[in-house]
Order: C-alpha cells, then structure tokens, then sequence
C-alpha cells in the first residue's frame, strides 16, 4: 500500500508563486512517508529526469502530470507524455485518452467557488473523467467537497484524496492510499480501478484561513510588481 499525492506544484511552476523546489517537495514529502507524487504545474509538464534517482533514493516514486486549463477549467492530467501542454479542449482530451490510454484524468476541486473549477462541465464530459478529487483545503464548518463525493458516487468514480500542494505545510493532511506497486503507471491503473481509499483530515478554521491568506497575498504582490504595459502614444 502507497501514501501517495496526486496534486502537487514546486517552484518550477510558470504560474504560481512557490516557495520551494522539488527537491524540497521530495525531502519533506519522504520525511512524512509518501511513496509517490505526482507534480502537476500549471500548464507545463515538467520533465521528471532530473529528479527521478533523487526521488528513489528517498523511497519516492515520481507520477508525470500537468493541471491543465482545458476550456477555462483545470483539469489533472497524470502519466500522459508532454502532448498534455497542447490539449486546450475537451475534444483535444479525448483524442489525447485514445492515443493514450495509460493516462489518469482527475477532476481537481471540482466545485469549490473558483472560476477555474470545472462544475457543471463535468456532467458534459463525464466520460473523460476517471476519478474526482478531494482537496486537502477544507474544516469541519466548509468542505466544498461533498458535492464532489455525491457526483462521484453518483456517476461510479473513484474519489482521490490530494493536497493541492502550493506550501509544504498542505503535505500530510489529505492524501490517497493506493493499492499498487511502486511504478506510475501501476498507481494510476489502481486509482482508475478503485483499489484506492481517501485519508482526509480537516483544516483548523485558523490554519485555512491563514494557509488562504498566504496564497492570495503572495499572488496579489506578484500581480502588483508586475510592470504595467507600456503606454502607445
């Protein structure tokens, strides 16, 4: 059995700000007993040979993927080749799963109250979908996941647990056991399949509303310093 994340972001991403590398993500995910990761940038896929061998030698399997905005909604694309960065529709999705059909495609925050979730989208494209997350970022009082477990119970999808991981305090709260050796293809064929259970433990009101604080204060400084369009005479 694998503790495994399926939703993460270091540095290297080219749209949020991160405060650390991969290599630090790998460190402190080993320090808290992952057995595989997934890192998922915004509309890249990093190439993962760089890190592969740090990864082993920690006990760490490493998952390519890209969270991709396909149609103005984020999607998690997992164990595709890079052909990820050109997929802008659900018709590009569906052409990428018939020529690929090792890939896992995750609905991520599917309805929190984000312009980028994917909502009603997902009754469009059900079909597209193999599993629905459920993210780290939720209390006891607000969890904008459970209309997520209805729709998955609802459509027979297997529901992963990810961090969303943008700081490495999100690491440890929720996360996927999977029943599958320690090989990105074999994980993602177990998570497709079910053999998969959600450890999920909720947020301190305290804690999430200064984890959200972070997260928006960090991106509205990065929007302030951005220098302004030249002026055309």
């Amino acid at each position: 059995m694998l503790k495994v994340d399926l939703h993460t972001h270091t540095s290297d991403d080219p749209v949020d700000s991160v405060p650390y590398s991969t290599y630090q993500l790998i460190d402190r995910a080993a320090q808290l007993g992952y057995h595989a990761l997934a890192i998922t940038l915004h509309e890249r896929q990093l190439s993962l040979r760089p890190f592969v061998d740090y990864a082993a030698d920690r006990g760490i399997t490493l998952i390519p993927g890209i969270e991709r905005t396909i149609e103005g909604c984020h999607v998690v694309l997992l164990n595709f080749t890079p052909a990820t960065e050109w997929v802008n529709t659900f018709a590009d999705l569906r052409g990428l799963k018939a020529r690929e059909p090792q890939g896992l495609v995750i609905a991520p925050h599917a309805f929190f109250p984000i312009g980028v979730a994917l909502g009603d989208m997902l009754d469009r494209h059900t079909d597209l979908f193999d599993v629905v997350e459920r993210n780290a970022m939720f209390t006891r009082v607000v969890d904008f996941n459970q209309k997520a477990e209805r729709w998955a119970r609802a459509h027979g999808k297997p529901m992963v647990g990810n961090g969303d991981v943008h700081r490495l305090c999100q690491l440890g709260s929720t996360y996927s056991i999977v029943d599958a050796p320690p090989d990105a293809g074999a994980i993602c064929e177990a998570v497709r399949k079910g053999r998969v259970e959600v450890h999920a433990e909720p947020l301190s009101v305290f804690t999430a509303a200064t984890l959200l604080w972070d997260l928006m204060a960090k991106d509205l400084m990065k929007a302030m310093l951005r220098p302004a369009p030249a002026a055309h005479l």
